[in-house]
C-alpha cells in the first residue's frame, strides 16, 4: 500500500469516526483532496485509491494537471483567489468554485461559463474571521451578495466555504464554524436553498464535522507537507 492510498484511508477512517461522534452519517461528508502544488502522478495515485475529487490554487498549475489527467474522470474544484483576468479558464475548466467573494467575478464566470457545460457549483468564501490578510466578503455584506449570485445564469449557488484563523483550540475552532452554518441557515430562512459547507482542513475537520461541514478540504494529511516554489494564480 502507498502512503497516499494509506493516507486517504487514514483521513476516510477519521472523518468517519468525526461523523459518528456528531451523529452525523460518513456519507453526507464529502472528502476534497488539496492537490496543489503537488504533481498529477500523485493525483493519479489518489484516484487510484478512490479518489475523485480534487481542489486546486493556481489556475496555470491547475490546467497543466487538467490535460495532463484528461483520461480520467477528475471533478476539479478552484479553492483559491479568483482574479478577473483568469475567471474564463476558471468558468471552462472547473465544476466548482468555492473561492467567490465579489459580485464582478461571479458575474464573469457567469458571462464566461459555456451554456454546453452543468451550470458551475458556486460557495461565497466569508471572511469568518475577519482577518486583513484572507480572502472572503464580509460576513455583514454576505446577504447581498448572495442573493445577487444566485440570479445569475450559469451558476448555481451551492453554499458557503471559509478559512477561519487558525487555532488549536476546539471550542474556538467550533465556533468559527458554528458561525457559517449560522449564516448559510439564515440565507435559507430568506428563501435561498444552500447545502453546502466548505469548511474544515487537515488540522481542523473534526471540529467542522461537528458543526455541519459538507466538504472538508484536506491537503496535508493526504499528500503530505507542501513545497513552495513561489507558483503564482
Amino acid at each position: 500500500m502507498t502512503t497516499i492510498t494509506s493516507n486517504l484511508q487514514a483521513v476516510r477512517d477519521a472523518i468517519a469516526a468525526a461523523a459518528a461522534e456528531a451523529g452525523r452519517q460518513a456519507g453526507d461528508i464529502h472528502l476534497l483532496a488539496v492537490s496543489k502544488t503537488f504533481a498529477a502522478t500523485a493525483l493519479r495515485e489518489a484516484y487510484r485509491a478512490g479518489q475523485t475529487c480534487f481542489a486546486e490554487s493556481y489556475v496555470q498549475e491547475a490546467l497543466d494537471k487538467i490535460a495532463a489527467l484528461n483520461d480520467i474522470p477528475i471533478e476539479w474544484h478552484y479553492i483559491g483567489p479568483v482574479q478577473s483576468n483568469k475567471t474564463r479558464a476558471i468558468a471552462e475548466n472547473f465544476a466548482w468554485v468555492h473561492s467567490v467573494d465579489r459580485l464582478k467575478i461571479a458575474e464573469r464566470l457567469s458571462g464566461q461559463r459555456s451554456a454546453q457545460l452543468p451550470p458551475l457549483q458556486i460557495c461565497l468564501q466569508v471572511n469568518i474571521s475577519m482577518e486583513a490578510s484572507k480572502s472572503g466578503v464580509a460576513p455583514d455584506e454576505l446577504d447581498a451578495l448572495a442573493r445577487a449570485v444566485a440570479e445569475l445564469p450559469g451558476l448555481k449557488l451551492r453554499g458557503l466555504m471559509a478559512v477561519p484563523a487558525p487555532s488549536d483550540d476546539v471550542i474556538v475552532q467550533r465556533a468559527s464554524f458554528a458561525k457559517l452554518r449560522e449564516m448559510r441557515d439564515r440565507l435559507n430562512r430568506q428563501g435561498l436553498q444552500l447545502d453546502t459547507l466548505s469548511m474544515g482542513m487537515s488540522h481542523d475537520f473534526a471540529a467542522a464535522i461537528a458543526e455541519g461541514a459538507t466538504i472538508v478540504r484536506i491537503g496535508t494529511a493526504i499528500f503530505g507537507d507542501r513545497i513552495y516554489l513561489g507558483e503564482t494564480a
